[in-house]
């Protein structure tokens, strides 16, 4: 009889070791809720600042659990987040225009209307 309770206790502890591996952590819930950039923006908040990053994230992932939070994230809203609660993450941006067909970027246009 015994032997019979140590084997259920036993398959009842792999059952809950196998629903926590299977649980996505709260960085992929998160990011399966992003779009636009949403992606790029919250690994450059990860390299930025990842102790914040990690608690906002952990809190966004609840609101997506619970199903508080419904719509994806754009970048510029998650940016936009990271900012209200005062951390400014850096974006590297770039400003293209069309010239001959080609997207160059603004700071060449100048460059070319000089000379």
């Amino acid at each position: 009889m015994r032997e019979k309770a140590a084997a259920t206790e036993k398959a009842k502890a792999a059952t809950a070791a196998q629903k926590q591996k299977k649980q996505p952590s709260s960085r992929e819930v998160v990011n399966g809720f992003l779009h636009d950039r949403g992606d790029e923006v919250l690994r450059l908040a990860y390299e930025q600042y990842p102790a914040q990053t990690e608690a906002i994230v952990f809190k966004i992932a609840q609101l997506i659990r619970s199903g508080e939070l419904t719509e994806r994230i754009s970048g510029g809203e998650l940016l936009s987040l990271f900012r209200s609660v005062g951390l400014r993450v850096r974006v590297d941006t770039t400003i293209k225009v069309e010239d001959d067909g080609k997207f160059i970027p603004l700071s060449e246009k100048f460059k070319l209307q000089d000379d």
